[in-house]
């Protein structure tokens, strides 16, 4: 093949839309958070204690171990590293019912190659987790979008009857909701799950930090074979450069899987990281309750500034509203302080930090709020300001702007 060329002979640079790619690709933009050197990063929802020596020194002896065999491929169905996180989910589980891969995004991924494809569709009920409607687009299935309610939250009866509308061969269900932070009653997933002709996810990623007593759907697996729960160790492991995420469901699905799975896809390496911070998540899981108190705090100083904050059992916080939401971001990031400028519009999501990292989030924002106009922040029409009962755009993603692009 010939290089083009401009008029003049000149060579010139080839750009995406040249290219070949799937017509329902074109237009798109690739996922990303901003990647900004900055004093406090509080963004990528990550959790921000570093793993402590004992674990650095535990994982350099496993890494030193396996290195010796590394021109070996690692264990194709990463058997040990699936009993260690059947042991930890609970719930009678065992391994031929957990599967792993390379983030929850790849395990995701999976399910929709297995699940969708050409002329199949999903379903999820937005503002929620971007990703989704990316990843089954990459599997060519058609997303369709349900709405939340005011509150984030989702009501059963219109659920039920959004997935009997359209018949959805996958329903993402996600708990608690990024970027709302909102956990889901298993009534609702119960009932979607009851309706649904096909496979229904619901990702756990952030359950961790949930508040005591918020019950998991590992509960509902048993009786429900079209059941998938994912979970993530990037978050309440603070495991995320590892990129290990997992999966319960039916011994079947696990079957199914393996149909589309890559051959040896996780690591000798991602294994061992994997099962040396499983080992040690006694230590990792301390850090989830100076997070939630972390987070609660959060919540009652921006209510306390007559803002809008939805309810979270998550490692993060959404809230608003601002007219001009980009304004605040670039307000706060000139302050050294790096946030989320995702979800519906007019609101923006903040990442829980330590103590350190928070206060200087309320100072930078503080900064920010004196320097708006009187009606530049505010708890939204009919939402009295500190409740979280305010409101989005019914079935809004924000996908058009979750990059917030520099």
């Amino acid at each position: 093949m010939t290089a083009e060329r401009a008029s003049d002979g000149a060579a010139r640079r080839v750009t995406l839309a040249d290219l070949p790619i799937r017509d329902d690709l074109r237009g798109r933009s690739a996922y990303g958070a901003p990647q900004i050197d900055v004093p406090v990063r509080l963004n990528t929802n990550e959790n921000p204690y570093p793993p402590s020596p004992g674990l650095v020194a535990d994982l350099a002896e496993a890494v030193r171990r396996d290195a010796a065999e590394l021109n070996r491929y690692p264990d194709r169905d990463a058997v040990a590293l699936r009993e260690d996180l059947a042991a930890y989910l609970g719930h009678g589980l065992g391994v031929e019912r957990v599967w792993a891969a390379n983030g929850s995004n790849e395990v995701l991924q999976q399910i929709l190659q297995a699940f969708g494809g050409p002329g199949r569709s999903a379903m999820g009920f937005e503002p929620s987790y971007s990703m989704h409607p990316i990843i089954t687009t990459g599997a060519a299935t058609r997303w369709i979008s349900g709405a939340r309610e005011d509150d984030f939250g989702i009501d059963p009866g219109k659920a039920v009857a959004a997935v009997e509308e359209h018949r959805p061969d996958i329903v993402f269900l996600t708990s608690p909701n990024n970027p709302t932070g909102t956990a889901l009653p298993l009534e609702v997933i119960r009932r979607v799950a009851e309706a649904a002709p096909g496979m229904v996810i619901v990702d756990e990623a952030y359950f961790e930090f949930a508040r005591t007593g918020t019950p998991s759907a590992l509960g509902l697996l048993p009786g429900n074979p079209r059941l998938i729960v994912t979970r993530t160790m990037s978050k309440a492991f603070a495991m995320a450069g590892t990129r290990l995420g997992y999966l319960a469901a039916d011994p079947a699905v696990i079957e199914a899987l393996l149909l589309v799975r890559l051959p040896y896809h996780l690591s000798t390496l991602t294994q061992a990281a994997a099962r040396v911070a499983l080992a040690h998540r006694g230590e990792l899981l301390g850090t989830v309750d100076r997070l939630r108190a972390e987070r609660d705090a959060c919540v009652r100083w921006l209510r306390g500034q007559g803002l809008s904050v939805a309810d979270s059992d998550a490692n993060f916080v959404l809230f608003g509203r601002f007219p001009d939401r980009r304004a605040v971001w670039q307000g706060l990031l000139e302050r050294g302080v790096l946030i989320r400028e995702v979800g519906p519009p007019q609101w923006l999501r903040v990442s829980v930090g330590t103590s350190g990292e928070m206060a200087a989030f309320r100072e930078a924002m503080a900064a920010v709020l004196a320097e708006l106009p009187a009606s530049a922040a505010s708890s939204g029409p009919g939402s009295p300001a500190g409740s979280s009962r305010s409101t989005p755009a019914a079935g809004t993603s924000g996908r058009d702007d979750l990059e917030a692009i520099l």
